[in-house]
């Protein structure tokens, strides 16, 4: 992190302050005195006043412009961790988000595409807007209802902007934290880079909406709208018009009879449809970016809008992932542990008798409950917590996946608190198996192989002799822990030190004139992930 950073990180700081977001850190949560003592002080010297907290947040977050918002419109799908107030106002970040100033839609059409005659009529006020692009109503001359897409002009640099400031501090505490290594955080950031600057790019999300069209033609499950590519361009983007309620809208859902049971089980089914079987999955998920055909009440299907994020993995990855579901699905939490052991997720060093006994002890609380009885929140600490003391690093291919779930875990409490997840997937992934890991699959795996395993033969023999390399490898291993430990020793003689620099940053932000007034409101459950970020004494 260069100098010329800090400025901008300051005003970041003094931002999360202005947002009221340490109201959301219970203090007693933090180990460290000095920052306790510094979070104390700033819920007291800052409370929420007058203005909900859900507003001080919403307000800051789209002031902070397009990457803050992405993190409001995730955290607008999770009232389990933040509470129901700040959820439902976030939300109006997935499509609500201040218009675009003195914005000529009929002259930016003119310039994209050379000419509005292809358009009966194009309303000037935009039906949506949210951090990326807004959206207008429009005919075609044959009266067809379309809506037009058009992206934010000049934002590229604001996103570049803020991705470079978070990029650095992620490598500054790459360098300096243990945890932040093996999240791979700097790779995380520079990889949302990518995703957010390929959003802008309104041809690529045409292709991917195509593609998602394809996949679900004809399907009970999920509807994509139709494109107009020949009106499409690099920042605009034209597509059938849908009439239907968001899946945020409960209110209508219930009016039109819905069955929500049937609704949240399509939605784990379209899931893992996405990522099995067609490998290439909607990755943005918000309330905003779907709707729900109600035509028919006992059976719904939802509608996907916004395809410019989308994921795929490896074969190997889809592989190893679908098999680790499948073992715990069976409770088989020692095949899980040799799953992460042969993928490289956790080091070969790894004692496979304690990480098993913990996964259970992790999983086992929460295995075949409804949404209803399931703190994720509390899951995905104590998971966190089990990956730092096995040394297990978070994928980094496999971010947009775990986005996505978050999505659909959101969503899914949210329709039908009652979904029992297992019961729903685990015939879906059964059915997966018979496919891909059957009798028949490893045949045809075999007879796709067989010329490169024929070429590789000869070399038979000396893979036989490689058993003692292998314990040499393993020996090296062990070393190399030996050395990472003595590394986190000297490291935390200086980790004290560190945390009272950051409490000193954190009450220097108090000298900017923040504003003082009214009482201290809702804490969230944030506070359940404060000993993983911050260590223990």
């Amino acid at each position: 992190m260069t100098r010329a950073d800090w400025p901008q990180l300051f005003k970041l700081i003094v931002a999360v302050f202005r947002s009221r977001l340490h109201h959301l850190i219970p203090a007693e949560a933090i180990p460290n005195f000095p920052l306790r003592l510094a979070i104390k002080g700033l819920q007291v010297l800052l409370p929420v006043g007058k203005k909900t907290l859900g507003t001080h947040l919403l307000t800051t977050l789209e002031n902070l412009g397009p990457v803050y918002i992405k993190i409001g419109q995730l955290l607008s799908t999770r009232p389990d961790i933040l509470g129901e107030e700040v959820c439902q106002t976030l939300a109006k970040l997935q499509d609500k988000v201040t218009p675009i100033p003195n914005l000529n839609i009929q002259v930016e059409v003119a310039d994209a595409i050379g000419t509005t005659d292809a358009f009966q009529s194009i309303d000037a006020t935009p039906i949506a807007s949210a951090s990326i692009a807004q959206v207008h109503q429009a005919k075609l001359q044959d009266g067809t209802a379309v809506v037009i897409k058009i992206v934010r002009p000049n934002i590229e640099a604001r996103i570049l902007k803020d991705m470079t400031l978070l990029i650095h501090v992620a490598e500054y505490l790459d360098n300096r934290f243990t945890i932040v290594r093996r999240i791979h955080l700097p790779r995380i950031m520079r990889d949302h880079l990518n995703t957010l600057l390929i959003e802008l790019d309104m041809f690529s999300e045409a292709r991917n909406q195509i593609q998602l069209r394809r996949n679900f033609a004809d399907s009970p499950l999920l509807y994509v709208p139709r494109l107009y590519a020949q009106f499409t361009r690099r920042n605009i983007l034209v597509m059938e018009q849908v009439f239907a309620p968001s899946i945020g809208n409960i209110t209508a859902l219930k009016e039109a009879n819905i069955d929500m049971r049937v609704l949240a089980h399509k939605g784990v089914e379209t899931f893992f449809t996405q990522v099995f079987e067609h490998n290439f999955f909607h990755a943005d998920m918000h309330p905003g970016n779907v709707l729900v055909d109600v035509s028919n009440p006992s059976d719904p299907k939802y509608v996907a809008l916004d395809c410019a994020i989308v994921g795929s993995l490896s074969k190997e990855d889809q592989y190893y992932l679908a098999q680790n579901v499948l073992a715990f699905f069976h409770r088989d939490y020692r095949a899980v542990v040799d799953l992460h052991i042969r993928s490289g997720w956790v080091p070969i060093t790894t004692d496979p008798d304690a990480f098993e006994a913990v996964i259970e002890s992790v999983c086992e609380p929460i295995f075949a409950k409804p949404l209803s009885e399931i703190s994720f929140a509390d899951f995905m600490a104590e998971l966190l917590q089990t990956a730092s003391e096995f040394e297990m690093e978070i994928q980094p291919q496999l971010v947009l996946l775990q986005k996505t779930l978050l999505y659909i875990e959101g969503l899914g409490r949210q329709l039908y608190p009652e979904l029992d997840l297992w019961e729903t997937a685990e015939p879906f992934m059964q059915r997966w198996a018979k496919r891909n890991l059957g009798p028949l699959a490893v045949i045809t795996e075999l007879a796709e192989q067989g010329p490169l395993i024929f070429a590789e033969l000869h070399r038979l023999p000396a893979l036989l002799k490689d058993d003692g390399q292998m314990v040499l490898r393993l020996e090296m291993a062990k070393q190399s822990k030996e050395i990472r430990q003595l590394q986190d020793q000297l490291a935390g003689m200086q980790r004290k030190r560190r945390r009272l620099l950051v409490a000193i940053i954190i009450i220097c932000a108090l000298v900017v004139g923040l504003n003082v007034s009214g009482p201290e409101t809702d804490q969230g459950r944030i506070g359940t992930l404060i000993p993983l970020i911050f260590g223990s004494q």
